[in-house]
């Protein structure tokens, strides 16, 4: 297929949710800018003190997450496809007085555009199912990591993707080890309050755990460790239950919400 064609319609579509993400209840973005942390106990968990280290946040939307760590005390870059998302992470960046950097590129081109290596190279929650391939993604983590640096993500799981959430109820309709780009077209947006509508496009990939795992280590990284996780921090999935601890799940729990992986470059 037209890889470039589908790279720019996703980056179109991305471009035309920025303003709608940044104005809804999901993003917060009045309580960020007086102070509230867009991370959740997960990535704070794994990657502990990042006082004093550069680390690199991959397809970082408009930055709440990458300007999240700079607060934290670490040296920041950021890097999206949308060219919005990157002028508002610069913005946000100005306004809140921090000192991060954002690129706007394709993640499989970050090191066309950055040189630097990183301490820790972090990506989270629904990423990597905008990439065709994961070797030349894992690749690239690499690359920009120093020696002995840590890359980590969290994401949603990859049973998750195999249902069309296009249609009521869900339909388990894509192959866990599927191969071909699922293409879908809707209206509105996860974060919407029911106010303005977007016509979303847009191109996505399943990777299966061992697709993740593998091309990582393919690339020469150590797994640090590896979890699955049945409660989610968002609301992103239809006929979630809420549990003590604030995150959502299926009610019955037949399948993980999330994975989660640390690698080293040794």
């Amino acid at each position: 297929m037209d890889l470039q064609k589908a790279f720019n319609t996703n980056r179109e579509t991305w471009n035309k949710k920025v303003a709608v993400h940044a104005a809804s209840d999901f993003y917060f973005l009045e309580e960020f800018k007086k102070g509230k942390s867009s991370l959740n106990h997960y990535e704070l968990e794994a990657l502990g003190d990042v006082t004093g280290k550069n680390l690199l946040h991959l397809q970082c939307h408009f930055g709440q997450d990458t300007l999240s760590w700079s607060r934290m005390g670490a040296k920041c870059t950021g890097v999206d496809i949308s060219e919005e998302a990157i002028r508002l992470a610069g913005n946000l960046n100005d306004e809140l007085e921090q000192d991060a950097h954002f690129v706007c590129c394709n993640v499989l081109d970050t090191s066309a555009h950055i040189s630097e290596k990183f301490d820790i190279v972090f990506t989270s929650y629904g990423t990597i199912g905008w990439l065709p391939d994961l070797q030349p993604w894992a690749r690239m983590i690499a690359e920009r990591l120093k020696p002995g640096g840590i890359f980590y993500i969290v994401e949603f799981h990859p049973i998750a993707w195999m249902f069309d959430y296009t249609v009521a109820p869900p339909e388990m309709k894509y192959a866990y080890h599927l191969k071909e780009a699922i293409y879908e077209e809707y209206e509105g947006s996860y974060t919407e309050n029911g106010k303005d509508k977007i016509t979303s496009k847009e191109y996505g990939w399943n990777h299966s755990l061992s697709d993740v795992v593998g091309s990582l280590l393919r690339a020469g990284l150590t797994i640090e460790s590896f979890n699955e996780y049945d409660g989610s921090p968002y609301d992103v999935f239809p006929d979630l239950v809420k549990n003590e601890a604030g995150l959502f799940e299926l009610k019955d729990n037949m399948y993980p919400l999330l994975f989660e992986v640390m690698a080293k470059k040794v």
